[in-house]
C-alpha cells in the first residue's frame, strides 16, 4: 500500500520504558530512556533502578537463581532483550542499548521468576 508509516519518538520511548521496567522488575515510570543516532541506527540510553531481593533473604548466591541471578548479570541480558523487544515491536534499527543502574527497588519484583520478554497483547504491552 502506498504511503508511509512512522513512530513517534515518544512512543518509542515509552515502549523502551516499557520493555526495561518488564526486565528490571520496576515500573516503566522509573526508566528514563533517550535516542541518539549513530551512523544512521538508533542508539538507546537507559537510566534505571532494578529490583533486587530483601538484603537478609540472600545468604549465597544460589538465592539470586529466581530473580536471574545476580544485579549485574541481569543488566547485562537486559540490554539485548530491551533492543530484541523494542526493535520488533517497532520496526526500528536499533544499533546499542547503553544501561546505567542507578539504584535498587528492594522487594518483591514485578517479574522476579518470569523472564519472558514483551510481547503485543491485548490493550497495550503486557509482560
Amino acid at each position: 500500500m502506498a504511503g508511509h508509516n512512522r513512530v513517534s519518538t515518544q512512543a518509542l520511548t515509552s515502549l523502551a520504558c516499557a520493555a526495561a521496567a518488564a526486565e528490571l522488575g520496576v515500573q516503566p515510570a522509573d526508566v528514563r530512556a533517550e535516542w541518539a543516532d549513530d551512523a544512521g541506527l538508533l542508539a538507546l540510553s537507559l537510566v534505571s533502578p532494578i529490583a533486587v531481593p530483601p538484603l537478609a533473604s540472600v545468604t549465597s548466591p544460589a538465592d539470586l537463581a529466581p530473580w536471574g541471578g545476580s544485579a549485574w548479570e541481569r543488566a547485562a541480558r537486559a540490554k539485548g532483550r530491551v533492543l530484541e523487544s523494542v526493535a520488533s515491536l517497532s520496526g526500528a534499527l536499533i544499533s546499542r542499548v547503553d544501561l546505567r543502574i542507578s539504584g535498587v527497588r528492594v522487594g518483591p519484583s514485578l517479574r522476579a521468576v518470569d523472564h519472558r520478554p514483551i510481547v503485543p497483547g491485548e490493550g497495550g504491552l503486557r509482560a
